[in-house]
């Protein structure tokens, strides 16, 4: 490995993934914040509500991490093609997000239907199931323009222009938010549909915020997809992207599926400890926007560097991804294990739920940081197109560490819900530890840049 001075980020380009990182960052908190919103907002409901929206969340985030997964194979592709000076490869990696966007749009759609059969095979609280499923019935209309929200906002972070993915997003709050308020109370004489307004209002908030994203970015984006690239549906660099992809989806899938286990596990406790964990899942989500936004521009300014052969960039680069995530984190963690009551009291008046939601939010202080680390890594490696073994790192630690311990602690060992969550402390703290040893490993090699073409001839627009 290189000698410290060389890892050491220089101030301009600490500057420089601020400046990136900090519009990302803002666009991951204001995606969080529609979820956080939607649970604070039928929390005057009551449990059963927040209970509900917990289950149709759980459900719609597993079936989609698996595309937002595979679409994230946009940033190794695009960044490396722009820091290469190839607008024509980036051009057609551009394409191809929106092909594969579309594509896994009906899988994902028919998979949200069904919403009772899974529920009750998982044996969910039958009082809150139907409605989950209500719930995500609705948001199947919702997926076609969320996945090329994804395809485009990952595209725009490559080329490092982030000014739309931040429009749209705030708009989108305040669109969900007014929708929210008039949908889910029946404010200003509109029925008052609870749970089913919430649904109603994401499938329309999410609509919009692609046509926001597409109206402000369009100076960036329209020349990258007009004239179009017959060779965008050539199926061997299709499927080329898409085996550098799977292992990005089936890692952001083993994640988030470890975390959704144990609210299916904690659904077994009962409703209660269920609404505890979605408070608790909702604010600890929520920090983890950051470091997720600093991976994002970690992905991107790795990817440049090594697009134009500058591989002690992609090193200095990293060292302040990893710098800046853990600075915050770190902040973040402190207020966690500071003030859990007053947090959980944001959410719900429920005595007994909001004390157990602030015994988890003490646990999530304490993995904050560590939580950090594994997912700027993880950009970092995203960055450099290494999309395998972080997979496997993600499958040994949570799965083969985290989904057994967490069953042992919350049943066999009596800790409940709390059980689970040390579990996912300990699985966190395995997988940032490999992580790390990962980047370090990577980075201490030449790097080629990605290269998803047959030949390095440039394809004839519409030829």
């Amino acid at each position: 490995m290189p000698q410290l001075s060389v890892l050491r980020p220089t101030a301009a380009e600490f500057r420089e993934m601020i400046r990136l990182a900090w519009p990302v960052v803002l666009a991951q908190v204001g995606i969080m914040l529609l979820g956080v919103v939607d649970t604070a907002m039928v929390g005057r409901v009551g449990p059963d509500a927040v209970a509900a929206v917990a289950l149709s969340h759980l459900y719609w985030v597993n079936l989609t991490i698996p595309g937002i997964g595979l679409l994230l194979v946009l940033d190794p592709v695009v960044s490396q093609a722009i820091g290469a000076a190839d607008r024509p490869a980036a051009a057609r990696g551009v394409q191809r997000g929106v092909i594969l966007a579309v594509m896994l749009t009906i899988p994902t759609s028919l998979l949200l239907l069904p919403g009772e059969l899974f529920l009750a095979a998982l044996r969910q609280p039958p009082e809150i199931a139907p409605i989950a499923a209500t719930f995500s019935r609705w948001t199947a209309l919702s997926v076609l323009p969320f996945y090329l929200f994804v395809a485009f906002r990952q595209s725009l972070q490559a080329m490092t222009h982030t000014r739309a993915i931040v429009i749209a997003i705030i708009a989108g709050n305040v669109i969900n938010l007014v929708l929210n308020w008039l949908l889910i109370y029946g404010n200003l004489g509109f029925p008052a549909y609870g749970v089913l307004g919430s649904a109603i209002s994401t499938v329309i908030g999410r609509w919009a915020m692609l046509a926001i994203l597409l109206w402000f970015g369009r100076h960036q984006l329209l020349p990258l997809l007009r004239p179009w690239f017959t060779d965008a549906w050539k199926l061997r660099p299709l499927g080329r992207m898409i085996s550098v992809g799977l292992p990005v989806a089936f890692q952001q899938w083993l994640e988030v599926a470890v975390f959704a286990g144990g609210a299916v596990a904690i659904g077994w406790i009962g409703v209660k400890p269920l609404a505890a964990h979605e408070i608790a899942i909702n604010l600890a989500a929520l920090t983890f926007m950051v470091p997720l936004g600093v991976s994002a521009a970690a992905a991107a300014m790795v990817g440049r560097a090594i697009g134009r052969g500058d591989l002690a960039a992609a090193r200095r680069d990293s060292v302040a991804a990893l710098g800046v995530g853990l600075a915050f984190m770190t902040v973040a963690a402190l207020g966690f294990l500071v003030a859990p009551g007053p947090l959980a009291g944001l959410f719900l008046s429920d005595p007994e739920t909001r004390a157990m939601a602030a015994s988890l939010i003490v646990i999530a202080g304490v993995f904050q940081i560590v939580d950090g680390i594994q997912c700027v890594a993880a950009g970092i490696l995203r960055g450099t197109a290494d999309t395998r073994v972080p997979m496997l790192i993600h499958l040994g630690g949570f799965w083969g560490i985290g989904a057994p311990l967490g069953l042992y602690l919350a049943f066999p060992a009596g800790m409940g819900a709390r059980g689970i969550w040390l579990a996912f402390a300990g699985s966190l703290l395995v997988v940032a530890g490999a992580q790390i040893l990962r980047v370090r490993w990577r980075l201490s090699r030449d790097i080629e840049r990605l290269r998803i073409e047959e030949t390095n001839e440039f394809a004839v627009p519409g030829a």
